[in-house]
């Protein structure tokens, strides 16, 4: 509330609440005006607050968005505060005149823009130096009539999301266009003005230029806001997907630890079961089937025969016992 308070305090020193003469004014903006004096209509600034804290939390959430927002304003008394104020946070703005189709006709004044973005790299890499001083002169009255104009969209890749304008009756055409393309609208709207035109309306003083400063700074500065949250957003994105790598990364590495850790020497293991199992089979088997003589003994070295217990294999009858008598006889 006390910010509120304050806030009331400012706008009523910067003169927000002053508007038309009764004469002049829209019936439409009956419940922004707080009474009448000598002839004038006084703009309640509770209305303003409001209606300005809306506006600001809904450029702040579309600045947070990473859309652009345009700023126009082509009175006198705002270019200077509304085009210093769009560049500080680098935003689209439009201070001088309002082409007509710079929304709805786009893709023409792209092509502009992109024709004075050219005459600039001709003059920084040296072309010019290579064409007559009458070309010389052409380009650099095109360049300077462009720039007055269309300098402050350069950088405007596609249609903005928002505009924001000083006064909606002095911005009729833009206001209009920003309807036909169903853009989001933000507006200062005076008492001989139609609030219902503009989806965010902000009744204000529109003439004065401490009132278009303070209206204009409290607008950039939500906007601002919005978009040191999105980089902080950012950021802390990219720090989450560093350590999501790191811990896919530490898991590989373990994972290959552990899979050679199981993998023992089969060459050890398969000599010891060999031996185990030729000494086994070799001590029953050498007595069970030696009969006379000793018999084969089939557990030392290479299945060697005999009592030797190495050398090569002989014949089952080489142990002295005579030729294996057939089964029945």
């Amino acid at each position: 509330m006390e910010n509120n308070t304050s806030l009331q305090q400012q706008l009523l020193e910067a003169g927000v609440h002053f508007g038309h003469l009764k004469k002049k004014w829209n019936p439409k903006m009956l419940p922004y005006i707080f009474a009448e004096k000598k002839g004038i209509h006084i703009i309640d600034l509770n209305k303003t607050v409001e209606g300005l804290q809306e506006a600001a939390a809904a450029l702040k959430s579309i600045a947070k968005s990473g859309k652009k927002i345009m700023f126009v304003a082509t009175k006198k008394q705002a270019k200077e505060i509304v085009a210093d104020a769009a560049r500080n946070i680098n935003m689209p703005y439009v201070t001088e005149r309002w082409l007509g189709g710079m929304l709805t006709n786009f893709s023409t004044i792209r092509k502009s823009v992109k024709k004075m973005q050219s005459i600039e790299k001709m003059l920084q890499d040296g072309t010019f130096d290579n064409i007559t001083k009458k070309e010389r002169l052409t380009l650099s009255r095109d360049k300077e009539k462009m720039e007055k104009v269309l300098g402050g969209i350069a950088q405007l890749a596609r249609v903005p999301a928002a505009l924001f304008m000083v006064d909606i009756s002095h911005e009729h055409i833009a206001l209009a266009e920003a309807k036909r393309l169903g853009i989001v609208t933000f507006g200062m709207v005076d008492t001989n003005s139609d609030p219902s035109k503009v989806d965010f309306a902000i009744p204000a003083n529109d003439d004065a230029t401490k009132s278009i400063a303070i209206i204009t700074s409290y607008i950039c500065a939500a906007i601002a806001e919005g978009l040191s949250e999105r980089a902080t957003e950012k950021s802390e994105e990219v720090e989450e997907e560093e350590e999501a790598d790191d811990k896919a990364r530490r898991f590989d590495v373990e994972g290959g630890e552990d899979r050679e850790r199981g993998r023992k020497p089969q060459g050890q293991g398969g000599g010891g079961r060999g031996q185990g199992a030729g000494g086994n089979r070799g001590g029953g088997q050498g007595g069970n089937r030696g009969g006379q003589g000793g018999g084969a003994n089939r557990g030392g070295g290479n299945r060697g025969g005999g009592g030797q217990g190495g050398g090569q294999r002989r014949p089952s009858n080489a142990g002295g016992g005579g030729p294996r008598k057939p089964a029945g006889k």
